[in-house]
């Protein structure tokens, strides 16, 4: 019996030290990263200057067009992450003020996901191999139900997020294969002449009355004396409940709301992300409103559909 458990002992220690060694590999992979994503670009990077940053999901990704701010003489960095919460856009900010970036102004894209205050695990497990190596990520993720089994069992996030960060992940990583995500100053254009979907119904949706990743990204502007910009982004025409935008201008009045800047279908790829015409003709009047000497009215107003 005793021979037993010590076999048995024995199995776990050689399972654990495995599992340990396989942990400091892959992280180890991963810290001498930049080019893969977002994420490590800012994570493994020395302090950047920018005039305009930008923050969101695909709604900021696929709408803000980097280079027609860079037209204008303002350096600017779309870091919009497609299927990105709010948890993921303060995350970015937090890493950013950590690394001393001197940033002048940050547009935050803030209508769909004022509902929700989870993360968004394909994005947010992208943070996991740094959790024991950054302090600011280990705080963020620190309320979160499966912290424990993240931050004390070896291994266990590249196990459970394989698909994100998993052996494929690695390997790209040594091979120093890049990926689009950092193409255009981080803008991504659909171009696709095949349409997606384009009907939707958000009826149902309601802001959350505090958000607490939207605060804290608030708080931080003010901090680090960042001008912070807040819009919702366009959809198209065959949208039901587009009274959410008026829940939300009730809820948050200092967001502008510009859900009909662009609202014919031939600008869209989806009912809720505009194509690169779009996104230009759109990217072209938030620059107009807010970096070529706008007026208070266009600083303070929502647009009516």
């Amino acid at each position: 019996m005793k021979y037993f458990v010590f076999l048995i002992f024995k199995i776990f220690s050689t399972i654990l030290v495995l599992l340990a060694l396989f942990d400091f590999a892959y992280t180890s992979v991963f810290l001498q990263s930049s080019s893969r994503g977002k994420i490590d670009y800012i994570y493994n990077s020395k302090p950047r200057n920018y005039d305009v940053v930008i923050l969101g999901s695909s709604r900021a990704n696929n709408h803000f067009v980097s280079q027609l701010f860079e037209d204008r003489g303002l350096k600017t960095f779309n870091f919009g992450m497609s299927g990105g919460h709010l948890f993921e856009a303060d995350l970015l900010l937090k890493l950013m003020v950590e690394r001393h970036y001197k940033i002048k102004n940050v547009i935050l894209e803030a209508d769909l996901n004022l509902t929700n205050d989870h993360r968004a695990d394909g994005i947010s497990s992208k943070f996991l191999p740094y959790l024991h190596d950054s302090k600011t990520i280990e705080q963020h993720f620190l309320t979160e139900e499966d912290f424990n089994y993240l931050y004390y069992i070896p291994f266990y996030r590249y196990i459970v997020f394989d698909p994100e960060i998993g052996f494929r992940e690695v390997i790209k990583n040594i091979q120093k294969e890049k990926t689009s995500a950092l193409e255009n100053e981080g803008y991504y254009p659909l171009v696709k002449h095949k349409k997606g979907n384009m009907k939707n119904n958000i009826a149902s949706l309601n802001p959350l009355p505090h958000n607490k990743y939207y605060e804290e990204i608030k708080q931080i502007c003010k901090e680090n004396n960042i001008n912070l910009i807040v819009v919702m982004t366009p959809m198209c025409e065959n949208v039901a409940g587009m009274n959410y935008f008026d829940k939300v201008k009730k809820m948050y009045p200092e967001i502008h709301n510009y859900e009909n800047a662009v609202v014919e279908n031939k600008y869209f790829s989806s009912c809720g992300h505009m194509n690169d015409t779009g996104a230009r003709m759109f990217t072209a009047r938030i620059i107009k409103d807010f970096f070529l000497h706008p007026s208070p009215l266009q600083r303070r107003g929502s647009l009516k559909r």
